[in-house]
């Protein structure tokens, strides 16, 4: 690949590739419409019909709600490989911003028959865009360049200040009395649509990055893999089109609750027998060996984590909307603000936790990462049990004030932020040269089961049974807390197994 600071030294801003300006409100733009839609997602699919809703239950709201996001994480998958063979990485986040669009904007039509057409859109044009935007900031610095983490760093801060505004702008319009849901989705359709044009506009500065294919150096074979790519699109989006027609058409009835669990089931099991394969037939050294033991208990620990700090856009949201003080005395809250609240904590203590890590390494003490992902969950388990606590409050029949919340918020935030960085990096680090794409491939595997767990486990906390909440909460800080110290028990010994990798 091209480096794009190599075709203009002097195109640069604040020292970085215009590039990154280019990406940086690209991403903060399909953020924005990403996060805007799922704050309003669960609480649209659980309000009254008459009120513009669809009123299904909290378990197959949220079921649904498990299955779409966990798809989200997924489809990256394939979107990376048709990026990389079929379209190159510029125009497939160009033709997925726009899919995208379409999406939210079938969701803003006022009837739910188009629903979950809009929520296919959605997944589909995601898993085109998001990777491949990744992919693209990594191209523009070489490997050896010092400014590369700090541009991630950058490019990281436009996620997070796209996914503050998405709830804050798309939430209020859907949760206004004046307006209502469709106008919300409506909102984040208009921001993927902003992010097209800016990316349109600006696209010249990434150069030749990304704006082809990969190519093998061989052109005839180029060209037939080229071909089969394509059969093998039209034939998965042909089955993808039937089986909705079917669907919505009532031939073909689709349980999302069933869904959910099979999913689980068949995710864990791939994943174990990928993981099996990798060690048993991958012809890998002794080492290598050792390392993937390490990745294997990450995921699990990280799909761990995951279904639990994903009841923000389900569960936690829910509790939000119903069991909250929202009418205070100076101001009027809407429920889906609270989305928010892990944005704006990233985007403070971010550079904190950062400074903390380098901190302690001059020292000696700098945590091994298995620790850390140990720290982790348990940073997650202290926030559930401040839930445990409001849960007790809202039995006896009262709200509670928005600060418990706010406090689970802060608390899953240092649990991510000990967590999902230094995973990511610790997989790429971890990862065998010959696996080293698949073993990143089950990153986002690893957040796709936690998503499903997620969906499922959010499912179970039932409005017409309130007083179970402290024990279900409960059941959660001990899960969490219990995965946390096995971790950090067995830190050092996986320590060990990482072979020098820090």
């Amino acid at each position: 690949m091209t480096n794009v600071a190599s075709l203009d030294v002097g195109n640069t801003v604040l020292g970085h590739p215009r590039g990154l300006i280019t990406l940086f409100f690209t991403e903060m733009w399909e953020r924005l419409s990403y996060y805007g839609m799922r704050a309003l997602l669960v609480l649209f699919m659980t309000d009254q019909v008459i009120n513009g809703g669809m009123e299904l239950t909290d378990v197959k709201a949220t079921a649904i709600y498990g299955i779409y996001t966990a798809l989200v994480y997924l489809v990256a998958l394939p979107g990376g490989w048709i990026a990389d063979r079929l379209l190159g990485a510029q125009r497939a986040i160009f033709y997925g911003g726009i899919i995208i669009m379409c999406g939210h904007f079938t969701l803003a039509i006022p009837s739910t028959k188009f629903f979950f057409l809009g929520l296919l859109l959605i997944i589909i044009g995601t898993g085109l865009l998001k990777p491949n935007v990744s992919a693209i900031v990594g191209g523009l610095y070489s490997l050896g360049d010092p400014r590369r983490d700090s541009g991630f760093s950058i490019f990281y801060m436009g996620i997070n200040l796209g996914a503050m505004l998405g709830p804050l702008v798309c939430g209020t319009l859907g949760q206004h009395p004046n307006y209502g849901w469709h106008y919300g989705f409506g909102a984040a359709g208009v921001g993927m649509l902003f992010g097209l044009i800016q990316f349109w506009k600006t696209k010249k500065y990434l150069g030749a990055i990304g704006a082809k294919p990969i190519s093998s150096g061989n052109t005839s074979l180029d060209t037939i893999n080229r071909k089969r790519g394509w059969v093998i699109v039209g034939i998965f989006m042909s089955l993808t089109i039937i089986t909705y027609l079917l669907s919505i058409n009532g031939l073909f009835l689709l349980d999302p609750i069933e869904i959910a669990k099979k999913s689980t089931y068949i995710i864990m099991i791939t994943t174990i027998g990928f993981f099996a394969h990798v060690l048993i037939n991958g012809q890998l050294n002794a080492q290598e060996k050792k390392r993937v033991v390490v990745i294997i208990a990450l995921f699990f620990g990280a799909a761990m984590f995951w279904s639990g700090f994903e009841q923000a856009g389900s569960s936690l949201n829910l509790f939000a909307d119903r069991y909250i003080h929202l009418e205070l005395n100076w101001i009027t809250l809407y429920s889906v603000w609270f989305q928010s609240l892990n944005s704006i904590f990233i985007i403070l203590f971010a550079p904190i936790f950062a400074y903390f890590w380098i901190f302690l390494a001059r020292k000696n003490l700098n945590p091994s990462t298995p620790a850390k992902f140990g720290f982790g969950l348990i940073f997650l388990a202290i926030g559930f049990f401040i839930m445990m606590l409001a849960s007790q409050i809202v039995v006896t029949g009262e709200k509670v004030m928005p600060y418990w919340l706010v406090m689970t918020y802060l608390f899953h935030t240092f649990g991510e932020l000990t967590l999902s960085p230094v995973g990511l990096s610790a997989t790429t680090k971890l990862a065998p040269k010959r696996f080293a794409g698949q073993m990143m491939g089950m990153w986002f595997v690893a957040s796709a089961l936690g998503n499903l767990i997620a969906g499922q486990i959010a499912g179970d906390f039932n409005p017409m049974n309130i007083d179970s909440f402290p024990s279900q909460y409960a059941t959660i800080v001990l899960t969490s807390v219990g995965a946390g110290i096995i971790l950090l028990i067995f830190s050092k010994p996986l320590k060990q197994l990482m072979a020098g990798v820090d």
